[in-house]
């Protein structure tokens, strides 16, 4: 079961160009993640990186993307993150840039992750508040951070986790 072990990298891609978001697509993402890995590590990381290399989850309003690799490799990947400079698309280049937030063994480590890293952001929002209406609005939105068992059922989760988090 060890050859199965994966490791799942949390990222946000991060831009001033609110375009950049219409972009965010897996194969878009993929190949720009490919590029910095070929760059950094040349065909022998880009090898060993794209053996189980995928994107797993993406979500385009949020800018949230998990990235799956072989747990032999993922040092290799989040190396390289920092290079992903730009996404390209339709003959549009944005510059951006992917900001590691978690790397964890399965997919619900990262999601219980995600929603602790989220309820901190809304905390620091609440804290900045101008008015009541706003203020309101985010506590809504604090109490709606939760992770139903619903979510987790997910065919393509390993509990492999063995501790190195």
């Amino acid at each position: 079961h060890a050859a199965l072990s994966r490791r799942y990298v949390l990222c946000e891609v991060v831009s001033e160009d609110p375009r950049c978001r219409q972009c965010i697509e897996d194969r878009v993402l993929g190949l720009a993640v490919r590029d910095a890995i070929a760059r950094v590590h040349g065909d022998y990381g880009l090898a060993c990186c794209s053996i189980s290399f995928t994107v797993k989850y993406l979500n385009a309003y949020t800018g949230t993307v998990l990235l799956r690799c072989r747990k032999d490799s993922y040092r290799l990947l989040c190396s390289a993150l920092p290079f992903v400079r730009s996404l390209e698309s339709r003959a549009q280049r944005y510059p951006c840039f992917l900001n590691t937030l978690h790397v964890g063994g399965t997919i619900r480590t990262c999601q219980k992750f995600l929603i602790q890293y989220n309820r901190t952001q809304l905390l620091r929002l609440l804290q900045n508040c101008t008015n009541e209406e706003e203020r309101q609005c985010i506590q809504k939105s604090l109490l709606s951070c939760s992770l139903t068992e619903e979510q987790s059922q997910s065919g393509d989760e390993e509990e492999d986790d063995d501790g190195t988090e």
